[in-house]
């Protein structure tokens, strides 16, 4: 065996191993550790040779040791550091993080793209942790959930992942089922066919898990030399980099489960039967390796020079370093800039936001070098358009690459007024940075302008921009907005509700476990400390969970319109199968809690589950009925926020809810925009991403809403978005 302390000092050196430098000290390291170890062949024996440590005591020397067995061994030494060198892949990783709508997958592809031609010799793979994955769109490329090869020139190699979290996740399940059900049946008041049924069921926050099991199938696999993460937009990238830290106490929970019958065999007698100890300690090693890779990856930051996307960046960067292992962004990417000043009153506009933005951007990252991608009016696709996208990034290339929109009949629109809600629940959807925000604000602008009705709207994005529009700090709590006592808005901190929470139920907990309430035992004891550990936690899929309960409870005041407005795509759709699951988590623990209704804490629990559900199952109603909810859908008149806005629709109708209204928001007018040529090559684009939604979506109202040259903010702001709306004819 290979001693521990040539291990560790090997796998230190290769994970900080990211210059030929790094790999010259990587190999004097080698050399050093080899001095203290013995090389001895055995006949018969598959291996090359095996290593001893050095004994002080002398060694009889064996008969088929020749006489210049210390050249022998010195060239032994050298074709050790040979042959680990060639083995140890050493990956470098890298994060693509941003708020949605931003352009991370075309800057996380163009990267990964332009890697594999730099470094022909190497495995480059880009991964995409977002539930609505855009790399087949950008790839032009159709992509399954296996990881795929990408054909390129000049024997460049990438391979291309979109993790499907459900399989990701239950394989997982399946290899470790047998130990978990085991551990958790002897730690709680579950029996085994309970736990399994919970584990059938899809969890909340499964996206978040799936991408951490994902990048350590791939880190631990040492099959690419580069790994390029696309990642969800802001809120759930927090979540995803919490993960690691969550993981290691779901270990100590499940630690503390697996005891029982330490705990119990000390007390009373008897051997105790370990349970699930060698799983637990590759989770560990597997959470530990995970972390390590974060901590040293590159994060780049791709932001635009818009002051929405600017400021969610600064908030995004100060919770990655008050973060409890603190992580640094390392390169910024100002995508979509006009550094030129152009000749209409848009692209001066943009080239005023552009200079701005580099101005805060360089204060804010001191000594950070700020990459500037020029937004041409031309979506960047397929693998031409990505090399050329890259070079113009990563070389400061001049970009001369451009696409041709398809041709077709330019729709007509036709003046209409904005929408009044007369409905008690409005939920508003859409790809990241399309507008969401903006329009569940106009919405309930436009309701109080022209109704007496009570509006509240109430964001339950992990990185919400409420108080960008409203220009007023917005917090978990509802305040007026707009100088309107009946205008009321929230961003939900599902943290901080969690942790109060929490405190609740440790209080109930306590109380009815102590030998006043109950008179037992031992085992009140432990279920004690089992849920301490359990809620010490805050775990994946807390924002979908108690965003259901939110909009719960807001719908209670029937009187009032309540608009939510939601997350990136994929995080809303997992916010809207929520409820159900909630609905099989109710069932599943109050048959649970019915074996143990002897018990006060039991029944007591079993009173809250139960108005759980029937809460849950008022909400489902409401959800099911259109005349009650009304979903609309934002989106942008270019091809990728198109083809994801064609996805979600196809979800909404698999879970029986429809949206009969869509936004196209910025789109731009003919006479706003003469003698502006690129302006007018991006309206081209636009008109054609029209008439493809107008032909697919015949049933539905589709809106035009005018692209405004300053972002909208404050109630000056929304009453002149507000002012005009397009019917799309």
């Amino acid at each position: 065996m290979i001693a521990s302390s040539f291990l560790g000092s090997c796998s230190l050196a290769a994970r900080r191993a990211s210059s030929f430098q790094s790999l010259v000290c990587f190999s004097g390291i080698m050399r050093m550790q080899s001095r203290t170890l013995m090389f001895d062949i055995e006949h018969n024996s598959g291996s090359w040779f095996q290593l001893y440590p050095q004994s002080t005591r002398r060694r009889k020397r064996r008969p088929y040791q020749s006489r210049n067995y210390r050249s022998w061994r010195k060239l032994a030494q050298f074709d050790m550091v040979r042959i680990v060198l060639k083995v140890a892949k050493v990956t470098q990783l890298a994060l693509i993080i941003g708020k949605g709508g931003v352009g991370k997958t075309t800057v996380a592809a163009a990267l990964a793209l332009r890697t594999a031609y730099q470094h022909r010799k190497h495995s480059v793979l880009i991964m995409s942790t977002d539930p609505a994955h855009s790399l087949a769109d950008v790839f032009q490329k159709s992509l399954g959930d296996e990881i795929e090869p990408v054909s390129l020139r000049d024997g460049a190699k990438l391979t291309v992942w979109q993790v499907n979290a459900k399989k990701q996740f239950q394989e997982f399940l399946s290899r470790n089922r047998k130990t978990l059900l085991e551990i958790l049946e002897k730690g709680s008041i579950l029996s085994m066919e309970d736990v399994d049924s919970l584990l059938d069921s899809s969890l909340p926050g499964m996206a978040e898990m799936s991408a951490l099991l994902g990048l350590e199938q791939v880190l631990s696999a040492g099959k690419y030399e580069h790994i390029v993460v696309d990642t969800a937009p802001f809120g759930h990238t927090l979540r995803l980099l919490e993960l690691p830290e969550y993981f290691q106490r779901f270990l100590t929970f499940l630690e503390l489960a697996s005891s029982r019958d330490r705990v119990l065999a000390q007390h009373f007698g008897g051997r105790p039967n370990a349970v699930g100890s060698e799983m637990l300690e590759q989770w560990r090693t597997m959470a530990a390796g995970v972390t390590r890779a974060l901590e040293s990856a590159e994060i780049l930051l791709v932001t635009t020079p818009e002051k929405f996307a600017l400021n969610e960046s600064l908030r995004f960067r100060d919770l990655l370093q008050g973060h409890s292992s603190p992580l640094e962004i390392t390169g910024l990417v100002l995508n979509r800039a006009t550094t030129a000043r152009g000749s209409c009153r848009i692209c001066q506009a943009r080239a005023k936001a552009t200079r701005e933005a580099r101005s805060l951007l360089k204060r804010e990252f001191p000594g950070q070098k700020i990459r500037v991608a020029e937004d041409l009016g031309t979506p960047i696709l397929g693998r031409a358009g990505l090399a050329a996208f890259g070079d113009h990034v990563f070389a400061g290339r001049r970009m001369r690459w451009k696409s041709a929109p398809p041709a077709g009949r330019e729709p007509q629109l036709k003046k209409a007024e904005w929408p009044t809600l007369t409905g008690p629940l409005s939920l508003v959807l859409g790809k990241g940075g399309v507008g969401k925000t903006t329009v569940s604000a106009a919405l309930g602008f436009r309701t109080r302008e022209k109704t007496k009705a009570a509006v509240e709207i109430c964001s339950v994005d992990p990185a919400p921009s409420l108080d960008d529009v409203f220009q007023a700090e917005i917090n978990n709590e509802p305040q007026a907005v707009l100088g309107d006592k009946k205008f009321r808005a929230s961003e939900m901190d599902s943290v901080r509700l969690f942790k109060q929470w929490v405190q609740e139920v440790k209080i109930s907990i306590e109380e009815a476990t102590t030998a006043e309430r109950s008179g037992i035992h031992l085992d009140l004891w432990f279920e004690r400390q089992l849920f301490s550990q359990l809620l010490d936690m805050v775990p994946p899929g807390v924002d979908e969970v108690l965003a259901i309960i939110r909009i719960s409870e807001l719908l209670e005041d029937s009187s009032k319109r309540v608009i939510i407005d939601m997350a990136p795509t994929g995080h809303a759709l997992d916010l809207l199968r929520t409820p159900d699951r909630i609905l099989a988590w109710t069932r599943l623990l109050l048959k649970t809690l019915a074996a143990h209704r002897t018990l006060g804490f039991a029944r007591d629990a079993g009173v809250k589950v139960a108005e759980l559900g029937q809460r849950i199952r008022g909400l489902l109603d409401v959800l099911q009925d259109p005349k009650r909810t009304r979903i609309y859908t934002v989106v942008l008149p270019e091809p990728l926020p198109d083809r994801e806005t064609e996805r979600l629709l196809q979800d909404l109708e698999e879970l029986g809810l429809g949206s009969e209204s869509i936004f196209i928001n910025r789109v731009l007018f003919a006479q706003t925009i003469r003698n502006c040529p690129r302006c007018q090559q991006a309206r081209r684009w636009q008109m054609a991403t029209l008439g493809k939604l107008r032909r697919r979506y015949r049933s539905k109202t589709l809106y035009a809403i005018r692209n405004f040259p300053v972002e909208i903010s404050g109630q000056r702001g929304l009453a002149s978005f507000t002012g005009e709306l397009w019917r799309v004819e």
